[in-house]
């Protein structure tokens, strides 16, 4: 059952309206206890309420900004809306921070309230949290043993709960407040010059892209849909589309356990719809030629004749009489075997938040599972564009959603206009209009072309940001910079673009050898976040130099060239 996100007010607004129409049906899962257990839309709606009204007790005025640390859970869903709901803006934060990511964020967002799931996860925070300027109420799923005076107050998530009881019709009044202009969540992603920058939405900006969600996947039915949610909530991209994107149309949400128990989860649970970032089906392909491989045999042979035929299809090739007959006897062979293993009722998976490889794409939809490209930044909520059901063209990430313009700037970069857009970079003017122009288009950074129907195709990048296969956007300036701090790193050059992780090329110091090195990218490795970690890394002899043009003459190294001269090195280090 959708609701016209065009002319709704807010998400709070759209998700107590689906609240009140579906009621018992039942909205947020995870597996717990070895069995999936449900909460409804009302109870969703009850503890979202409940929550609202104890922030409000607790002092949260409009405005004031919530950060939320958690894996995903319904209560991360829960939290999202309560905040909300009680006027607050959402701050989520990765659970892979670091103490200084955390800090950073509760730093820059003035966050006077944290919801933090796990143990582990409070451990982290609480040591950040105490190091911020201004001390932040915790609210914590699972409480931590507090030894010593943390001197701020940590509160238990049920007394927070309990607080809200009774206060139920004056946070509907509350949410009723809300606009489209105003901020719904701040999310932070890496800029430039490393340090992360807060990208504030507004409930319009979200709501605007799940109108052009509703129009694009309108032709595969928007009635009875069931995501599994497996990317995490933090990050923009499943928050727009594995979140608000499923409320707008009444949907149910699975959360995955984690990538070892998906396979079974898709059994189990059974999507329609699922969203992910190109390193998870990168995974789901390597795993499953891996076990063929393994067994060998005819059912080898029957799934790379499924696979070659496919893609022969694909690439616009025409069968055979004989192929075509062989191509619709693999549907039953093996077509109809790889779909079970998504469950059986997937419509679509959506691919976003970084490029897609034709190779990975082509896998799956020569294999008849329909496979969607998009296009996205966190500057624009995130989804721009994305492959129609109807018309796929794997080798481009669609056309614009509806109610987004696009156009190509003159040169190359791909410019981007509509409700969608941030507000800007909270507390940064300067880096606001560095991003948006005075005409109010967004310079996404991405250089590209769109082709006759209208669907873009990204050719480069034009700002130095590395976008990994997990969609994590990774400042490489930053990690260089605390490579060559080391006394035994003379250059550095961080490589992951497109890539699971990241490697680094490295001039050693002066008298320093490979084993220095080593212990020196150790070292490193400590003070870095997981995504920014460097997993392998290759000394190499020569400097990078002006002469050997590896170097600007103001001394920033060219990675294209260094990329060129030493492509072989680089991908030998993905093997």
């Amino acid at each position: 059952m959708s609701i016209d996100c065009a002319t709704v007010a807010s998400i709070p607004a759209l998700f107590l309206e689906q609240a009140g129409r579906l009621g018992p049906r039942p909205l947020l899962g995870a597996k717990r206890d070895g069995a999936w257990r449900w909460l409804g839309w009302a109870e969703t709606e009850s503890l979202a309420l409940n929550l609202a009204g104890g922030l409000a007790r607790l002092g949260l005025a409009a405005g004031d900004r919530v950060m939320l640390v958690s894996e995903n859970r319904p209560e991360w869903a829960i939290a999202d809306l309560g905040i909300m709901i009680a006027g607050g803006v959402t701050v989520p934060a990765y659970v892979t921070n670091t103490v200084a990511d955390h800090l950073h964020v509760l730093e820059n967002a003035q966050a006077r309230f944290v919801v933090v799931s796990t143990l582990a996860l409070a451990e982290r925070l609480l040591e950040a949290a105490a190091q911020a300027s201004t001390l932040p109420t915790l609210i914590c799923l699972e409480m931590p043993s507090l030894s010593q005076a943390p001197g701020f107050d940590v509160l238990s998530w049920d007394q927070v709960l309990t607080m809200g009881m009774g206060t139920e019709d004056d946070m509907r009044t509350r949410a009723a407040r809300l606009k489209r202009t105003d901020i719904a969540c701040v999310i932070h992603t890496s800029g430039t010059g490393g340090a992360p920058r807060g990208v504030t939405l507004s409930h319009g900006a979200l709501l605007a892209d799940c109108v052009g969600a509703q129009d694009l996947l309108a032709p595969l039915g928007l009635d009875d849909n069931l995501f599994l949610s497996f990317l995490p909530l933090s990050h923009s991209y499943e928050h727009t589309v594995g979140l608000i994107f499923p409320l707008s149309i009444g949907a149910a949400i699975a959360y995955a356990e984690g990538l070892d128990q998906l396979a079974a989860n898709m059994a189990e649970v059974r999507p329609t719809i699922m969203t992910a970032v190109p390193r998870l089906y990168e995974t789901m392909r390597g795993r499953i030629l891996g076990a063929l491989r393994r067994q060998g045999g005819l059912k080898e042979k029957l799934f790379m004749a499924a696979l070659d035929l496919g893609t022969r299809r694909l690439r616009g090739q025409r069968l055979s009489i004989g192929q075509a007959i062989v191509n619709r006897a693999l549907d039953i062979l093996v077509r109809r075997k790889v779909s079970a293993r998504f469950g059986g009722r997937l419509k679509a998976l959506v691919s976003g938040g970084a490029p897609l490889a034709f190779e990975v794409g082509g896998f799956f939809a020569a294999l008849g599972v329909r496979i969607l490209q998009g296009y996205g930044q966190t500057e624009a909520g995130p989804a721009i564009s994305c492959s129609p059901p109807g018309k796929v063209k794997l080798e481009t990430v669609g056309p614009p959603l509806a109610g987004i313009t696009v156009r190509i700037a003159d040169d190359g970069e791909i410019l981007v206009k509509g409700e969608v857009l941030m507000q800007g970079y909270w507390r940064d003017p300067h880096a606001t209009a560095q991003a948006i122009d005075a005409e109010g288009w967004l310079h996404t950074g991405d250089i590209g072309e769109v082709d006759e129907d209208g669907y873009i195709r990204i050719t480069d990048r034009k700002r130095d940001i590395i976008v990994n296969s997990g969609g994590d956007n990774i400042s490489p300036q930053r990690v260089e910079g605390l490579l060559t701090l080391q006394p035994e790193i003379a250059q550095a050059m961080v490589h992951g673009d497109k890539r699971p992780h990241l490697v680094a090329l490295i001039v050693a110091a002066e008298e320093c050898g490979a084993a220095d090195v080593a212990r020196a990218v150790e070292r490193v490795n400590t003070r870095l976040s997981t995504i920014e970690k460097i997993r392998r890394h290759q000394v190499i002899a020569e400097p990078f130099t002006t002469d050997n043009l590896m170097l600007t003459p103001t001394m920033k190294i060219r990675r294209h060239v260094i990329r060129q001269r030493y492509a072989e090195l680089l991908e030998g280090m993905y093997r």
